[in-house]
């Protein structure tokens, strides 16, 4: 028996309008377990923050607005990879198109020829320290992956001059106009805090993408995020491992209590080298 036209019209529409239904409780089931992880990760920053500091960012942002042309910090922790740190990180920094910036590298009590390697860039904006000895880490390596080089960093934030701070791990790199477009867009939107999508390097030429569409664990690491100063007084934790969160994750949580005003910039702006 044929099927006459208008119910195969009927059938197709209401198939859709079944796969419709289908993705909007996904989408759902999707907004809810963010709500969820958003008020979880908020209960639990409210045990680790004083109350008074959400009073003092709130009367330090009426009192510093940022500047047309802001300085930025870039904060670089480094270990022993001066190659990398030279070759690949520093120069994606200073051949930024943004040219107002400061880049502070702090040695994670460094042994080799790093301070050598470094103090060879002959660029009044880059600043270098290194600390007398490392810091102690857990032994175990996931654990210490979460933590290496927590104290190198808060030293870093501690002499950052910027009116905005941001990052970037000593093996990776920017893109040329990072800088530029997020100065851009976060003096635009009148933002506190911004995040980008980045790619990830596997070490073969194959770069996959983290959209990092939401604020959320996974989807964030200090070299994707771009904030202003008044943060650097939330320093990294060097025991954020013992709640099995990476120390960027786990600083970032502690940031979202503050309720910043914070937007995704659509673009990827570095690079992440996992070999």
């Amino acid at each position: 028996m044929k099927i006459s036209t208008k119910l195969k019209r009927f059938l197709n529409l209401h198939k859709l309008l079944w796969v419709d239904d289908r993705v909007s409780d996904l989408e759902a089931t999707l907004h809810s377990v963010r709500s969820s992880l958003d008020a979880l990760d908020a209960m639990r920053s409210s045990l680790e923050t004083p109350p008074q500091l959400l009073e003092e960012f709130y009367q330090w942002k009426v009192l510093n607005p940022v500047p047309d042309r802001p300085l930025v910090s870039v904060c670089v922790a480094t270990h022993n990879r001066p190659h990398l740190l030279t070759k690949r990180c520093i120069p994606s920094v200073l051949g930024q198109t943004y040219s107002n910036l400061e880049l502070i590298i702090v040695g994670d009590g460094c042994t080799d020829q790093t301070e050598e390697m470094v103090s060879g860039i002959k660029d009044s904006r880059l600043r270098f320290v290194n600390m007398p000895e490392r810091e102690s880490y857990p032994s175990d390596p996931q654990r210490r992956w979460m933590v290496a080089g927590t104290e190198a960093m808060n030293e870093a934030l501690s002499m950052t001059r910027g009116h905005y701070v941001t990052h970037l791990d000593d093996d990776d790199e920017y893109l040329p106009e990072r800088l530029e477009k997020l100065v851009q867009f976060a003096n635009k939107n009148k933002c506190d805090f911004v995040w980008h999508p980045f790619w990830i390097d596997d070490g073969t030429g194959h770069r996959a993408l983290n959209k990092a569409l939401y604020l959320l664990y996974g989807q964030v690491t200090t070299s994707s995020v771009f904030y202003r100063s008044w943060f650097t007084s939330i320093k990294f934790d060097s025991n954020s491992h013992l709640q099995l969160e990476p120390g960027d994750w786990n600083w970032v949580r502690r940031i979202k209590y503050f309720k910043p005003v914070s937007m995704r910039y659509p673009e990827p702006l570095h690079i992440k080298y996992e070999s």
